[in-house]
Parts: structure tokens; sequence; C-alpha cells
């Protein structure tokens, strides 16, 4: 009973340790195992967010092979001029103009989603809004005065704070205004669905194989269980 109650504490401090949810966070699907849809966000994710964030952990080598990416449309389409197969996913800014722009150098991305999570991720992408009080005109409902543009703007729109009256409370319900994106709302669900499932899988390449093979682990596991139940039936049917 002592082993049980220890085992039940130990489960239960990460719990206690999380960070406390917020109502503006909720729980997105995300698919790691989706090639196409991963395909997808790492075109986004190079053609928006690499001018100023790396992933300096993750080579266009492994996404290529584990995206089916033949490794020539690699550095045709999603490598900057110049790059090997085997390079990392670097961004060319400097730390030095990032803090000149930014007021503080960019982080890397490799790992944002193993730090943030993919639920917070999908929701500061989708949190973007007008505020000509901020620096780049912009700011965010899940990370008030965040320090960076809103690099998806083009395709969704601009969006604005959809709040008639002052509350109690600030203002979280958002509008875009029409004709201002490339993009309808669905599509550009999808298009940040796909970049927070690009960035899961950077954070951790080897999920979904490790996912599959603790699969095949149980199992084999359930089936050696079963063969044990009727061995052990069979040598003790004539014992006693």
């Amino acid at each position: 009973m002592k082993i049980w109650i220890a085992v039940l504490l130990l489960l239960a401090l990460p719990l206690a340790w999380a960070d406390p949810a917020t109502p503006l966070v909720r729980p997105v699907a995300i698919d790691v195992s989706d090639k196409a849809a991963l395909r997808d966000g790492a075109s986004t994710f190079v053609g928006y967010c690499m001018g100023c964030h790396g992933a300096r952990f993750q080579r266009y080598q492994t996404v290529a092979d584990d995206l089916g990416i033949p490794y020539e449309q690699m550095l045709q389409t999603l490598a900057p001029a110049g790059a090997a197969i085997a390079d990392h996913m670097q961004t060319r800014l400097q730390p030095a103009d990032a803090k000149a722009w930014f007021g503080a150098e960019v982080p890397d991305l490799t790992l944002v989603a193993r730090v943030r999570g993919t639920d917070w991720l999908y929701a500061y992408l989708q949190g973007f809004h007008a505020d000509a009080n901020r620096p780049w005109g912009v700011n965010n409902i899940v990370y008030p005065n965040v320090g960076m543009p809103n690099v998806l703007e083009s395709l969704q729109g601009r969006q604005v704070l959809d709040c008639a009256e002052p509350a109690a409370q600030p203002c979280t319900r958002l509008r875009v205004i029409p004709g201002t994106g490339s993009l309808d709302a669905a599509q550009f669900d999808d298009k940040v669905r796909n970049l927070v499932a690009f960035l899961a899988y950077s954070a951790e390449p080897v999920k979904a194989r490790s996912q599959r093979i603790g699969l095949y682990v149980l199992l084999y596991l359930a089936l050696l269980i079963v063969l044990a139940y009727l061995l052990k039936r069979e040598y003790w049917k004539d014992v006693g």
C-alpha cells in the first residue's frame, strides 16, 4: 500500500507544478504523422518564420528524409541559396540586428513546441491583433506586449479587437477585417495547424517512430502475458 501511495504522489507532482491553464489556450488536434501537413508547415516556417527564427538543431536533410521531400526540391524550395543539404536550419538574422530591431535576441524555435506546447503555439499564432501603441503595430491576447510583428497577417488579414464597451477584464474577442488577407478563416486555421505540427515534429522528430515502436512492444507484452498464463495453468493443473 505504501508503494502505491508513493507512485500516486509521484504521478501527481507534474500536475502540481504545471502552469495554470488559461481560457485563451484550448486543446487543438495536431497530427505529426500527416506528412502532407508537415510539408506545408515546413514551407510556412521557411517562408514566414526563418527570416528571424531558426531551427538550429534541425537539418534540411533530416526534414527531407522524414517528410519524403527529394533533396533537390528541398534545396530549391526550402533552403536558402548556397545551403548544403546537411546544413542546419539556421536564420541569417544576426543577433545584434535582432536586438536593435526587436529589443532582444529572437529565440530559436527547434524546441519551442516542447517548451510552450502545441495548444499554446496555436493560440498564440491566432492571437495577434492591431494595436497602434505597440512598436510593430500589433499585440497578442495570449502573449501581451509581444515584441514581434504578425508575420502571418498577409495570410490571415488584419485582425482587431471586437469589444464594443470597456470591461473589467481585457478584451479577448477578435475579428478579422474582411478582404485584408489572402486566406479565409478555415484555410488560415489549416495553415497555422500545419505550422504548429511542423514545430511539434521538429521538437521531437522521433516521436511518431517511438509511438509506433511502443505499440509493437505493448502488443508483444500482451502476447507474452497470455502465453505465460497458459503455461502457468498447464504447469499447475496436475499439482496438488
